[in-house]
């Protein structure tokens, strides 16, 4: 095995230890980060010209997305959830306009949309966690 292949082997098993050790809070912070980095590779492809890699990173992030949303409790959650939920489905529309209008102006909305709920997020784990940030 290559020092490549073997890289690429941990980082692959330390994502899948990290997401299996992982509680609640922390998976969606992984959600975040994971929406966060198809982002920009997705603006990196479209950057370069590579409309294949581009259209499968915004699948994934659209996915990402897809999952933060389902993760909602819109009974429980109040206007959080619900707002929150409106503001997935608005990000997601919005990364669709990167297909339509080749610009990245879209991706870097949705990334600072995405920073400021990363950060909100992040920023509540000493009280939901009683080991602390992550």
């Amino acid at each position: 095995m290559n020092s490549k292949a073997a890289l690429s082997f941990y980082n692959q098993v330390n994502s899948q230890t990290g997401v299996v050790d992982a509680d609640p809070h922390r998976l969606i912070q992984l959600l975040l980060d994971g929406a966060l980095d198809r982002i920009a590779q997705a603006k990196s492809a479209l950057m370069s010209g590579d409309s294949a890699a581009m259209g499968e990173s915004l699948g994934k992030a659209m996915g990402i997305l897809t999952g933060l949303q389902g993760s909602l409790d819109l009974e429980r959650g109040g206007d959080i959830a619900v707002n929150l939920d409106r503001l997935y489905d608005y990000m997601s529309l919005r990364l669709l306009d990167v297909h339509r209008e080749r610009q990245p102006a879209p991706l870097d909305e949705v990334v600072s949309l995405l920073a400021s709920i990363k950060s909100g997020w992040d920023g509540i784990r000493p009280q939901v966690s009683p080991n602390g940030p992550q």
